[in-house]
């Protein structure tokens, strides 16, 4: 499949190409593929996907795979980012599956380049995406591996309410998918990532805002279908790399302890879904002082969260 790429937002070698898929409930839709090739000869590559409230900007991790001679990719999957249409809620889903179309698009797409080897990369939602993902294209010779970035893997919820609360609004998500509900995310997290803020990181806050938009009951729906598949044991047939923070944490008013855990997942459920992934190889590895996007910790951390990759890359591929 032949694309055409403009400069990125981003600059810097960035590329983009936007990619128009079918029309879905909503109306037109279009996902775009973001390129950096790297300076070494090489047919390797990763293909990042962001999570929920997100898109693709971190470029100092592009720049790292870059530097060891993988060409990078990132999606910025339908409504979110780069993707969003006047038409389009952002962020909105009824099935998870609606983004696995998106993926095929863009691993033929990198295929088609050059490259024969890719790893998939996703970020929280992104973890969750990829995981289900290769569990049903098991088949699909276009990836080889995966690498899971505080994947979500459960509600950051009390356990009272995953089995009360949770399963009503995902049946009344089934009925009603465009319910609107006033459920949020802390605003405190984007505050620890944001220059505006307390932050080290310059991104379109239009695109991530602090405060998430609300959410429809069908996306509450399409995460909780994701994840009773997580819990009743899934198989997948590629290398799985699965890396969280140590430790979540709960702040109720801005503290520096936002640049110290996982201020979004509770890591205890990310460790024990961990635990019903069926893979030929998977490790699971947790960092101390790690924020939820591991890539945008401090210096140190994503230091030693790098190096892990490449070592787990090196031994697994």
């Amino acid at each position: 499949m032949k694309v055409y790429y403009k400069e990125d937002v981003l600059k810097n070698g960035f590329k983009q190409a936007v990619i128009t898929q079918q029309d879905d409930y909503e109306g037109n839709v279009v996902i775009t593929l973001i390129r950096k090739s790297t300076k070494i000869k090489s047919a390797k590559c990763i293909l990042y996907i962001h999570g929920f409230n997100d898109y693709f900007f971190q470029e100092t991790a592009a720049e790292e795979f870059l530097k060891k001679g993988y060409n990078f990719y990132a999606l910025d999957l339908r409504k979110y980012g780069r993707s969003i249409l006047r038409n389009q809620k952002p962020n909105n889903a009824k099935h998870l599956s609606e983004y696995y179309e998106d993926i095929d698009q863009a691993l033929h797409v990198i295929r088609d380049e050059g490259n024969t080897q890719v790893v998939l990369f996703g970020h929280s939602t992104g973890g969750l995406i990829i995981t289900l993902y290769a569990a049903v294209r098991k088949q699909f010779p276009l990836f080889d591996a995966l690498i899971c970035n505080s994947p979500f893997y459960d509600f950051n919820v009390p356990w009272i309410q995953k089995k009360t609360v949770i399963p009503i609004l995902s049946f009344l998500g089934r009925q009603n998918p465009n319910l609107a509900l006033p459920i949020g995310f802390s605003k405190f997290y984007g505050k620890s990532l944001h220059t505006s803020d307390y932050g080290e990181w310059d991104y379109n806050l239009q695109w991530k805002p602090h405060t998430a938009p609300s959410i429809n009951a069908g996306w509450i729906n399409a995460i909780h279908e994701g994840h009773l598949l997580i819990s009743r044991g899934i198989s997948i047939n590629k290398p799985i790399l699965i890396l969280h923070s140590e430790r979540s944490v709960y702040p109720s008013k801005w503290s520096e302890e936002m640049f110290e855990g996982d201020a979004i997942l509770n890591v205890k459920d990310i460790i024990e879904k961990s635990k019903l992934i069926d893979s030929p190889s998977k490790e699971v590895v947790g960092f101390k002082s790690a924020m939820h996007d591991l890539v945008l910790s401090k210096l140190p951390i994503r230091n030693l969260v790098f190096k892990t990759i490449f070592e787990w890359l090196e031994k697994s591929l």
